[in-house]
């Protein structure tokens, strides 16, 4: 399973960006996918998960209402539409997938020890 992320960049703050991850290599599709971001110093944390199947979404507090997890089951893509950035969401985000055949259940604890399989990561700034 391979997950490439893309869309990070620099951006002021109050400013949006939207990451994308694309997923190949397996025939069952993972039954959750989530955002992970991790700053210098600090412990990689959960931003956002989905249910794949119905579309199902999980925020961490310090991002709701400002970001929004999105997929496209067709092409096996999640986005991650981050709206009023602020200097604290500056980090690497990470994509992240359960093992295919593994149940949903835990994919709302934002836990980065429930996911099997994680992408390079895509660098956000925001100044």
């Amino acid at each position: 399973v391979q997950l490439v992320e893309s869309g990070g960049g620099s951006v002021q703050a109050g400013g949006s960006l939207r990451l994308s991850c694309a997923a190949s290599g397996y025939t069952d599709r993972s039954s959750c996918m989530g955002w992970f971001r991790q700053a210098p110093g600090k412990e990689r944390e959960g931003v956002a998960t989905i249910r794949t199947g119905g579309g199902i979404t999980r925020y961490a507090d310090s991002v709701k209402g400002r970001f929004t997890m999105s997929q496209d089951n067709a092409e096996n893509v999640v986005y991650l539409e981050m709206n009023s950035l602020k200097t604290e969401d500056t980090a690497m985000y990470y994509c992240a997938a359960f093992r295919p055949g593994i149940s949903w259940l835990g994919c709302g604890r934002l836990a980065p020890a429930e996911f099997d399989y994680w992408g390079q990561g895509t660098q956000v700034t925001v100044s």
